[in-house]
């Protein structure tokens, strides 16, 4: 019997590469104490990110290859990279507790990626089934990138103490929510190939405008605004009597 050949492409998975250099680079410069390098890393990574399928898909070059190679690229990129960035930076000194936090906010990364990759096909494509994980290292990283820009400033006062509890929860939070059943806005109903009205294109050159006057407080604010966007829909739906699944389509079949 022939052996069915892999293909593999070089564009996607040469973004993906990128993905898990960013995503090693930023435990480099975590371990080397540069902690805003390594911040600025993660968000790299989440660009690289959101680029890669697309890519595969803009450019038909998808494969099984690229979907698993870009599965470990996640699990370096927003599981490893942050739980280490956020021990380092904040953890270490709380001896057993830090390194608790830090397993679990990686054990959540890895049981939400392997989740994902189960349920393609049946989960609702308008929501995330709990907190995505670069979201997830986005809240980690915005969170390291603020304080190390505006500490020299004057403009965060946290003594160590209390920036590590504020780590803490803030890991524990995120690895608990990966995990969750909590539905939260995909995005994936954006089609980039579909043509749009021109004050979309002047509304995202604003908001680029609007992030550039200070990235790291506008984009730990934004994502720290998605990560409890799940509970505020939840309670929402609940509070409404509107049903609350990712399996929507497998709920109408049973009514």
């Amino acid at each position: 019997m022939p052996r069915r050949r892999q293909s593999i492409y070089l564009l996607p998975n040469l973004i993906t590469t990128a993905c898990v250099f960013s995503g090693f680079y930023a435990i480099v410069m975590a371990i080397s104490g540069q902690f805003s390098h390594a911040a600025v890393a993660i968000f790299v990574a989440m660009v690289l990110d959101s680029l890669d399928g697309r890519v595969a898909r803009l450019t038909n070059t998808t494969s099984d290859f690229g979907a698993n190679y870009d599965s470990l690229s996640d699990m370096v990129s927003f599981g490893v990279a942050p739980a280490i960035v956020g021990y380092v930076w904040a953890l270490k000194d709380m001896g057993k507790l830090g390194w608790v936090a830090a397993f679990v906010y990686l054990a959540g990364a890895a049981l939400r990626l392997a989740r994902f990759n189960t349920n393609i096909g049946m989960v609702d494509k308008r929501f995330f089934q709990g907190l995505p994980s670069p979201a997830a290292a986005a809240l980690v990283a915005g969170l390291v990138w603020l304080v190390t820009e505006w500490a020299p400033q004057g403009l965060v006062t946290l003594d160590p103490v209390t920036l590590g509890w504020v780590v803490w929860v803030l890991m524990v939070y995120a690895g608990v929510t990966m995990v969750s059943n909590v539905p939260f806005y995909s995005f994936k109903e954006l089609n980039l190939r579909r043509s749009v009205p021109f004050v979309f294109v002047a509304l995202g050159a604003l908001v680029l405008v609007v992030v550039s006057q200070d990235p790291p407080s506008i984009l730990f604010t934004l994502v720290l605004l998605y990560s409890v966007s799940g509970y505020v829909y939840f309670v929402w739906c609940k509070a409404n009597g509107e049903p609350v699944s990712m399996f929507a389509e497998d709920e109408k079949k049973e009514l």
